[in-house]
This record gives structure tokens, C-alpha cells and sequence, in this order.
């Protein structure tokens, strides 16, 4: 990553580059998918911008402006898959059989037994849910995710990883999700959490209908790291005062890539990483206490800028 004299992130050579080689066609995927995701976030942003947020009292936080926030989903802000959660809600609508996604959820019971994901079942449920959107409308399955979230997933928001969103927020900074469940389900959950936005796997679509087909590949793993690089470029952030968070090794490039990484309900891999570099952790999934460094670093560097107000507010709490 480059950066201007502002601190501000910068569009400049990307990391393959920097590393003297050329991409391989999966590396252009994921940064495609990268820059699909960034691009619809940033689009969506400027269509609901809305007043700044208030305190209970009247006040308005002060934006800081060079500052976010990057959260992973699935098992850092929700528990478990939020893509098995949203398919059982569609098999209880009867678009598809409970047999049908016994594999999705196999996948995710493995997960929580192994703490890793697996290349192959991300590449099995990208086909599985590219086969169900072929031919629908972008505006039923954003309907549908409306449905689904308050019916199923927003009883699985962990409690603990949704204050730490809310410290963000009220230091005046942007909060964004970051998964690879569809954007416009991402969104929904962004939204009902009333967070800054979502990146997640755009999906194309032509005339609101979708083809079937993505752009680039799903956000896992470099494409994440790729979309919030992306993003930061549009919104003017300093990468070095943002903070990310995830319970996952496949994210570490998105964690490597800002000034402050958090590891939440990690698995085994992530907790060795942040041992070895010094990331906090915190797990929420158990009554054990986590490892706890005060509030994170960026966080705390927001609030001497500017959201001194935030901060008082929140210790009020």
C-alpha cells in the first residue's frame, strides 16, 4: 500500500506488484471481486447518506473522518454462517428442501469442530448459491435477507462484537462489515445493526435480475483485503488508523492490512498469529476471559482527535 503525505490511502502499485511478480487468475478474481465490492459500498453510501449520528441527548458526535472499522461476520459479529442462516429461512419458505442445504450446514458444523475453512466447501457453496439467485431479482433476495435477518439472524448477533462496533461509532468513526455473503444480505445486516455499510460477493446482475454469474469471485481471504483497501482509496481513510477485526486466518491480509487488528473467537491459526504479533483477543464463546488490551489502539487514537465525547459517553455507560 501507498500512501500520500495526508496518511491517507492512496491508489498505487498492488502487492503482487510490490513483490515483482505478475497475478495468477485467481489473485485478478478475488481483486476483482475486491473492487466490485468496494465499488457497490461506496455507491450505496452515497445513496442513504443521512444526518450524523446522535447520543440520547441531543448531541452530535463529531466525525472522524480518516478512521473505520472493518468486521468480519460469521462468527465474529454473527454466530455461525450467516449464509446457512439465511438458506434455512428460505427452506422454511419452500424454495428449497432442508435436505438441500444438509451440505452447507455440514460444512459449518466442520468448521466449528476444525476452527478452518476449507477452499473446497467455499467453492461448493459459491456454486450452490450461485444456482439459486440465477434468474431472480436483486429486489427479492434484498427482501428476503430483510425477512430472514429479523427472523432468524438477529438473535445471533454476539453481544460483545456488537459494543465493540458501537465504541466505533460513537468516536464518530465508519463501521463496515466485511464477508463473503452476498452484498446485498451483508447490507441488510449492516443496516439493521445501523452501521456505516457492508462489503461483500457482488453477484452480477443485468436489468435487477441475476445472471448466475460473479463479479470476480467471492470475497474471501485477498479479495477482503483487496475491498478495504479499495474502499479506504474512496472514503479517504488512513489504513494505519483503522482497525479490523475476525475470527479467521484466511482474513490475516485484511488484518495485516490496517494499524490495528483484533482477533474475535478466533480459530486456532488466527489465536497463534495474534500471539505472535501482538493482536488483542477477545472470545466471546465461552465464560473464560479473553485477552484484553483496553480499548482498541485506532479507537483510541480516534477519540484523542476528536472524539473526546464519545468516549465520556460510552464510560457513562
Amino acid at each position: 500500500m501507498s500512501e500520500g503525505d495526508s496518511g491517507r490511502a492512496q491508489a498505487g502499485p498492488t502487492w503482487w506488484e510490490n513483490n515483482g511478480r505478475l497475478p495468477s487468475a485467481d489473485e485478478r478474481r478475488q481483486s476483482e471481486a475486491g473492487e466490485a465490492s468496494a465499488d457497490a459500498a461506496h455507491t450505496m453510501l452515497l445513496e442513504t447518506a443521512g444526518p450524523q449520528e446522535e447520543f440520547a441527548d441531543g448531541e452530535t458526535v463529531p466525525p472522524d473522518l480518516t478512521a473505520a472499522a472493518f468486521f468480519d461476520v460469521d462468527n465474529t459479529m454473527v454466530q455461525g454462517a450467516s449464509i446457512v442462516h439465511f438458506a434455512r429461512g428460505l427452506a422454511a419458505r419452500k424454495y428449497f428442501s432442508y435436505s438441500d442445504i444438509a451440505g452447507a450446514m455440514w460444512m459449518q458444523a466442520k468448521f466449528r469442530l476444525t476452527g478452518k475453512e476449507n477452499s473446497d466447501d467455499v467453492s461448493a457453496g459459491r456454486d450452490k448459491a450461485l444456482s439459486f439467485i440465477a434468474g431472480r431479482s436483486t429486489e427479492e433476495l434484498r427482501l428476503l435477507g430483510e425477512e430472514i435477518y429479523d427472523e432468524v439472524i438477529a438473535d445471533k448477533i454476539w453481544p460483545g462484537t456488537r459494543a465493540l462496533a458501537q465504541m466505533h461509532l460513537d468516536a464518530g468513526q465508519q463501521v463496515w462489515l466485511v464477508t463473503a455473503t452476498p452484498v446485498e444480505l451483508a447490507q441488510t445486516i449492516a443496516t439493521r445493526l445501523g452501521l456505516t455499510g457492508a462489503l461483500g460477493t457482488v453477484a452480477e446482475s443485468e436489468d435487477g435480475i441475476f445472471t448466475g454469474k460473479l463479479v470476480g469471485d467471492i470475497l474471501h481471504g485477498l479479495g477482503k483485503a483487496h475491498a478495504v483497501r479499495s474502499l479506504a482509496i474512496r472514503e479517504g481513510l488512513n489504513l494505519k488508523r483503522c482497525t479490523a477485526y475476525s475470527d479467521s486466518h484466511n482474513d490475516v491480509p485484511m488484518l495485516s492490512l490496517v494499524g490495528t487488528a483484533v482477533a474475535i473467537n478466533p480459530d486456532s491459526d488466527l489465536r497463534d498469529v495474534a500471539r505472535v504479533r501482538g493482536w488483542e483477543i477477545r472470545d466471546y464463546r465461552t465464560g473464560r476471559k479473553a485477552a484484553r488490551i483496553g480499548v482498541p489502539t485506532a479507537l483510541g487514537v480516534g477519540v484523542a482527535a476528536g472524539g473526546t465525547a464519545a468516549a465520556i459517553k460510552y464510560l457513562r455507560k
